[in-house]
């Protein structure tokens, strides 16, 4: 097994050296390779990537909002965390309650148009403003549909009741812990079309073998540049948090993809990732005190010895 993230190195060269060429729905492009597998050691160190900068905050800080079960970007805003902004903003600006300039295709013209891309800036802060501050606007404009804390968390059968799949899977680590069926499923086809965005990741699994918890996620696309490495700090955090709650220590996080795919405007980026020198992971602590993933906060969180290059800019994909 590759050490530290190596394994993530290694999928961005297998994805530009043999990765197919493909359109997509954002009309941006991508190099993709399909069926890929990383794994990763969590008793080596945090697999939080050290050839770029990645912001620990706002990966904890989305993972506590899923874990809440919440759909509206208004905890992510009190948070300072924007990764999930432009999706809602999408829903404002094509709606027809937006009276304010045109906003069509923001998500590609405020890249490379500068002018437009100050009128995105303030309107943006409008909507930022009035999600924080607005609670009907914020009620009709934040929620983002039945994503990943919805499923997670409140799943609707057909019968009108709800299942807790995150609270279920961590009783039957406790009370079962050699079950083959510790998973959670964030695909509900029945939601697909009430979701900003179906999820890219979407089931997971727990093993516990010899006092140890492991943790394996199929994600159907993962945008690898931006995306993957936040999934992977992500879900070791979450394997992390489970296995404190549950008394185990920590295994690996294995890492499954179906569509791994590089935007055409993310290369250079990627390219410049790889001349990096690989260093050590850092390591996290957690607040011991706290006994249950349900009542952890940012405050919780304590990363050391994190030495990582300088972060990489690139645009995102709506």
């Amino acid at each position: 097994m590759p050490k530290g993230e190596q394994a993530y190195l290694d999928l961005c060269k297998h994805v530009l050296e043999n990765g197919t060429k493909k359109e997509d729905r954002t009309n941006t492009g991508t190099y993709s390779a399909f069926g890929h597998q990383m794994r990763f050691d969590l008793s080596q160190g945090f697999p939080l990537l050290t050839t770029k900068k990645v912001p620990f905050r706002l990966i904890a800080s989305e993972l506590l909002w899923f874990i809440k079960g919440d759909t509206n970007i208004r905890y992510l805003l009190q948070n300072n965390n924007n990764i999930w902004n432009e999706w809602a903003f999408k829903n404002w600006v094509e709606s027809a309650d937006y009276v304010g300039p045109d906003m069509t295709d923001f998500g590609n013209r405020s890249q490379r148009d500068s002018e437009f891309n100050q009128v995105y800036q303030k309107q943006m802060g409008i909507f930022k403003e009035k999600i924080l501050h607005d609670d009907a606007f914020a009620g009709q404009f934040g929620d983002l549909g039945s994503v990943y804390g919805k499923q997670w968390r409140d799943w609707k059968t057909s019968s009108d009741e709800t299942i807790d799949q995150l609270k279920n899977v961590i009783d039957s680590i406790r009370n079962k812990p050699d079950s083959r069926r510790h998973i959670v499923s964030a695909w509900n086809p029945e939601d697909i079309p009430n979701m900003a965005l179906p999820p890219c990741h979407t089931l997971f699994q727990f093993y516990v073998a010899e006092g140890k918890l492991s943790c394996q996620l199929y994600q159907r696309s993962g945008d690898v540049f931006l995306g993957v490495p936040f999934n992977i700090a992500s879900y070791a955090l979450l394997t992390l948090l489970i296995a404190h709650e549950c008394n185990l220590e920590p295994g690996e996080f294995v890492h499954t993809l179906g569509d791994a795919h590089i935007y055409s405007n993310h290369v250079e980026q990627v390219k410049t990732q790889l001349g990096r020198d690989n260093r050590a992971f850092p390591e996290l602590k957690i607040n011991k005190d706290k006994h249950s993933i349900f009542d952890f906060e940012l405050s919780d969180f304590e990363l050391v010895n994190y030495n990582p290059h300088p972060s990489i800019k690139a645009p995102i994909a709506v």
